[in-house]
């Protein structure tokens, strides 16, 4: 007989179990960009509390298909016409913020800024390599629906469980500047990784996460916010990496990977006393899944890991400081702008 088990314990568990899962699934198989399915199954896992029907799944797949087409269409403007073709995808990157903000699926909506911002700047480099960041995305997805099935299946969702609310309506004025707000976040990480895809593709899916955290970010916890989940996650990555050279074997990735999503899972869902926000927790395990992914890719490479964690960790680091910056000074902006108008 199954135990019945609170709303919020069975979806700590579940995100925890299924972030683990997909991650030691994705290494194991060696899918190409092995950190892009678990951070694909951490984002249905915390927005979905039931699992997808089969259509649906489909559905998505042939979603992503789409939106992520939408990036190859951008190539050759970005090769030739360069100026004319960033300006496209910031404006692309607006309309997709604002879709999500608006109520919109906020799965397809990450696939579009995904699509537009990572795949177009791989194929500047070479087509070949935009079509493997594509089957890369496509073969994660399908394993991130796998794990959710499963997940779903382990730690159903309680019957008294009350339904999930609606996110509150913005109004178009205010969804237009956090549109605009997370698209100045994520484009010049966009532009770096023009320079050089293959190395700077992990920080275009960081800028994504903090484009995405700034949407629901205020001026004065920005900082709080947003470096201090980049920071706390980059601890734990290096946390993770000392334990599983104890034991380094695929089992252990998937338990020291559900200890650490457990620990994250649990603040997150309020389990346990904490300050912050469902989205600093989210983004501190998304930020630990990109970094730990990485140092495992150097490690089988024959890189030096250290060397490699320390400037990719130090690029986090700048680019979120930059999406600090960003949220302070446009907040503070718009702040002097409306005072004027509300005196008068």
């Amino acid at each position: 007989m199954r135990i019945e088990r609170p709303a919020r314990v069975q979806r700590a568990l579940r995100l925890s179990f299924g972030t683990a899962l997909c991650l030691a699934a994705s290494f194991g198989l060696a899918l190409p960009i092995p950190f892009l399915a678990p951070l694909l199954a951490l984002m249905m896992l915390a927005a979905m509390n039931r699992p997808l029907p089969f259509k649906a799944s489909l559905g998505l797949i042939l979603v992503l298909l789409l939106t992520t087409g939408s990036g190859l269409l951008l190539i050759p403007l970005l090769r030739y016409y360069p100026v004319t073709g960033v300006l496209l995808v910031g404006l692309c990157l607006i309309l997709a913020f604002s879709y999500g903000l608006r109520g919109g699926n906020p799965l397809v909506a990450t696939f579009l800024v995904v699509g537009l911002t990572m795949i177009s700047s791989a194929g500047t480099a070479a087509f070949s390599l935009a079509m493997m960041v594509i089957g890369a995305l496509v073969k994660g997805l399908l394993l991130a629906v796998t794990t959710l099935t499963i997940s779903h299946w382990l730690f159903p969702e309680p019957a008294s469980a009350p339904a999930a609310k609606p996110a509150p309506a913005l109004s178009p004025e205010e969804s237009g500047w956090l549109a605009l707000r997370a698209t100045l976040v994520v484009l010049p990480t966009f532009l770096l990784a023009m320079i050089d895809p293959a190395s700077y593709l992990p920080i275009i899916m960081k800028a994504v996460s903090l484009g995405q955290q700034s949407c629901a970010t205020s001026a004065r916890s920005a900082g709080q916010e947003l470096l201090g989940s980049t920071l706390l996650g980059g601890l734990m990555a290096i946390l993770f990496w000392c334990a599983l050279s104890l034991f380094v074997n695929l089992w252990m990735f998937f338990l020291w990977m559900l200890l650490f999503a457990l620990l994250a899972a649990r603040q997150l869902y309020g389990l346990g006393k904490s300050r912050q926000t469902p989205g600093f927790w989210l983004n501190t395990l998304a930020t630990l899944i990109i970094l730990l992914g990485q140092s495992v890719q150097d490690s089988a490479a024959g890189k030096d890991v250290y060397t490699a964690f320390a400037i990719r960790m130090g690029l986090f680091i700048l680019v979120t400081l930059y999406a600090c910056a960003m949220v302070y000074v446009l907040d503070t902006r718009r702040q002097r702008r409306q005072g004027p108008q509300t005196r008068q």
